[in-house]
């Protein structure tokens, strides 16, 4: 039953969000076992461009370090952040979640060629954490009981606990740095007078990824919008309601 009952769950994650996390553990689980060595995944730009081991820039995504507390913590921030911005602001739009995905992952590899880091899963964690906190501002969170705050100062929130732990907060700063830039380019910039919309998503992408329309009148939640609550729209739209 419980098998069932977790196969059911894990089908039922979004795309993105279950070939990430999955990819996470059993890189992680293979580690464990001995069956690979960190060594082997860590990001080293000096063997990627000599010995063209070009899988370092995506393994040192998927390596948490060993089965333990900071192992399952980040999990858990993965998978749900993950799975909350798939299922909410890219709802439908796989393809420019994978977009979002490349776009991190290169601005987090550039980073890393300046910056002694050799993992940048935590950093691509806390990415997803700040985009989803940007776009909903409003949402009242809590961390372990202790503190009350706004979604927008869980990333910082999360930088504090990390520094409490003993791990390096560049990792986390290029985490926000990276998805302040996604933000600001996606969420900010288009609104502004004279902006554009630079992060373009292949239209080969999206006819490979992105799912057929559920529903040609579905209106997503305020949550569920680039940028959050957009208390204007709101307004307008129940003005026109009643005009109606």
């Amino acid at each position: 039953m419980a098998y069932q009952t977790f196969r059911q769950e894990y089908l039922q994650m979004p795309p993105v969000t279950r070939a990430y996390t999955t990819a996470c553990v059993v890189t992680t689980i293979a580690v464990q076992l001995d069956l690979v060595s960190p060594f082997q995944l860590y990001f080293n730009p000096i063997l990627i461009v000599k010995q063209y081991q070009l899988w370092r820039l995506v393994t040192t995504f998927l390596f948490f370090g060993t089965i333990g507390f900071n192992f399952f913590f980040n999990m858990i921030f993965t998978y749900r952040y993950c799975r909350m911005l798939e299922e909410g602001s890219f709802r439908g739009r796989t393809a420019d979640f994978v977009v979002m995905f490349l776009f991190g992952g290169f601005w987090m590899i550039c980073c890393a060629f300046f910056v002694n880091l050799l993992f940048l899963g935590q950093a691509f964690t806390i990415m997803l954490v700040y985009v989803w906190s940007r776009r909903n501002p409003y949402v009242q969170m809590n961390f372990f009981g202790l503190l009350n705050f706004h979604a927008p100062y869980l990333p910082w929130v999360l930088l504090g606990f990390s520094v409490l732990l003993g791990n390096a907060f560049s990792v986390d700063l290029i985490g926000m740095a990276v998805g302040h830039l996604y933000y600001f380019l996606e969420d900010v910039f288009p609104q502004q007078e004279g902006g554009f919309r630079v992060l373009r998503t292949p239209q080969l992408l999206k006819v490979l990824l992105d799912p057929h329309p559920e529903d040609a009148d579905y209106a997503p939640l305020p949550e569920e919008r680039p940028g959050g609550f957009n208390w204007g729209n709101q307004q307008q739209q129940q003005q026109d309601q009643r005009n109606q």
